[in-house]
């Protein structure tokens, strides 16, 4: 199917949601001609010849742009053996940070991706960190933040199958609410299927256009089955907008902005949904002070995190962890 114009300015839902629709199963081509006017300047993204107008405008009313097939089966399924090794225990690197469903935290430690739900904070670990790097990821998110690039955030999730309360689940948020830098539209998040990712086994949830809006107050929901550490959700956001599933197959790209209202469902299958993540920012971008705003809770619970990891007792800014988290991947290293 050929992609075709996407402008949504004056579609009602469900021609809205044709449309998405429509674009989410084109495959986006740098080179592709359109013949419709768009606006000669955009907010979200940078002219770099990479984009077309098609898919600027897309990624302007919508927070989101969906690239197909853009890493090899053969990266990840490196990328899975490497995730394997470090439930094993085989490997282990700095700062990474192993997490396990709370349905299962409590249960006997067995070492395999059964008892790992996600791997956050690989930056140290070379053969997944490779990921960040590839070329042509690059290309893309240099689209959104420039040509100073720095790696900021970094994950390889591993959904398990849902045990009956939910747990599986993500709360809808907005990535902004975990990053003290700004400003937000040079933060991009590039988010790869690892295998076919649908609603089945819990695929990306999206509010489209939100990323319009500002941060919202983001609190832990209040779930039967518990909810896992970190999982802040969106307290109150507009439910009448129409919700997203972006079907994705292995190798598919989603990048988003982090303002973006997003989360994902249950995994209702037996086995383990696998995607890999990671936030880039532009080097030039600056950190922000959160004393005072809706990001006070966030900033208490990293400090908790680290009194209760390495000992730390002194006070601890959510910009300090975000500085030593920081790898420059392109570029020059100029603020963050």
């Amino acid at each position: 199917m050929q992609a075709r114009s996407c402008s949504l300015l004056s579609e009602v839902s469900t021609s809205r949601l044709s449309v998405l629709h429509r674009h989410l199963t084109a495959v986006p081509v740098s080179a592709l001609a359109t013949t419709t006017n768009y606006p000669s300047e955009f907010s979200y993204t940078l002219d770099n010849h990479l984009l077309t107008a098609e898919q600027r405008q897309f990624y302007e009313e919508n927070g989101f742009l969906v690239i197909k097939n853009l890493v090899s089966n053969r990266d990840i399924d490196l990328f899975r053996n490497e995730f394997e090794r470090l439930c094993k225990r085989e490997v282990t690197a700095p700062g990474l940070m192993i997490m396990r469903d709370v349905a299962i935290a409590k249960s006997e430690y067995v070492p395999d991706e059964k008892a790992v739900t996600k791997v956050q904070d690989f930056q140290e670990v070379p053969e997944l960190f490779r990921y960040c790097c590839l070329p042509q990821i690059l290309q893309y998110v240099e689209c959104f933040t420039g040509p100073n690039v720095m790696a900021m955030h970094t994950m390889l999730i591993n959904k398990p199958p849902d045990p009956g309360k939910k747990t599986s689940r993500h709360p809808m948020h907005q990535d902004l609410h975990y990053f003290p830098f700004r400003p937000a539209e040079r933060i991009v998040c590039a988010w790869t299927a690892m295998e076919r990712i649908d609603r089945s086994n819990g695929c990306l949830v999206v509010l489209p256009g939100t990323h319009k809006g500002t941060l919202k107050q983001h609190d832990y929901p209040e779930w039967e089955g518990g909810v896992n550490k970190m999982y802040h959700g969106v307290r109150d956001y507009d439910s009448s907008i129409p919700r997203v599933h972006l079907v994705m197959e292995k190798g598919d790209t989603v990048f988003f902005h982090p303002l973006l209202i997003h989360g994902s469902g249950m995994n209702r299958t037996a086995g383990f949904r696998k995607a890999i993540s990671c936030h880039y920012a532009s080097a030039d971008c600056n950190y922000i002070n959160v004393k005072g705003t809706t990001q006070e809770n966030i900033e208490r619970e990293v400090a908790e995190i680290a009194l209760k990891r390495y000992g730390i007792e002194s006070e601890i800014a959510l910009k300090d962890i975000w500085r030593v988290r920081g790898r420059l991947v392109q570029g020059e290293r100029t603020n963050l």
